[in-house]
């Protein structure tokens, strides 16, 4: 671990988790059922909710420009791609794998000082510590990730908690 870096470095790696099991639970799903939808009134298809998944990655992005204006402006690119459509599982792991590159490469100009800076935000007028604002995403993607794995359950997949979670003794 980056002794100097030690809160990124730990911030990251529980990201990567959280887009290595999403990733991986799209794998599972059946192609014949991207139209797929709980009987919830206005529950999304399956494939709108992997163009969601998008949405929460690109937020992390989106932070990672407010954090580091300069150095990251060229991220600001990735607000033009797509999100919150009907995507298949190809597109939506090579696109995933697009926000994931981008955020690790955030990620090493970020120092664990750079975690307390408050920023502005469209949300909260007067700014957000860039750490919240990162807490924030992740738990949008944590809740999505697990609605995909509901999804699969109720599709009457096999799927359990080692499909959802990354064991720490394995």
């Amino acid at each position: 671990m980056d002794s100097k870096r030690p809160l990124c470095v730990s911030l990251l790696s529980k990201i990567q988790e959280q887009i290595d099991r999403t990733v991986h639970l799209i794998k599972l799903l059946p192609i014949d059922r991207l139209n797929w939808s709980p009987e919830i009134p206005g529950a999304w298809p399956v494939e709108m909710l992997l163009g969601h998944l998008l949405d929460c990655l690109a937020g992390f992005c989106a932070v990672l420009v407010a954090a580091e204006p300069e150095r990251l402006a060229h991220l600001s690119a990735l607000r033009n791609l797509p999100v919150n459509y009907a995507c298949s599982p190809d597109e939506a792991i090579r696109r995933i794998g697009l926000y994931s590159a981008r955020i690790d490469e955030g990620f090493g100009l970020l120092e664990d000082a750079s975690l307390g800076r408050t920023v502005p935000t469209a949300f909260v007028e007067r700014g957000e510590t860039v750490l919240t604002l990162f807490l924030g995403n992740l738990e949008h993607l944590i809740n999505h990730k697990h609605q995909l794995f509901t999804y699969l359950k109720q599709m009457g997949l096999e799927v359990n908690t080692r499909d959802l979670y990354r064991f720490r003794n394995e």
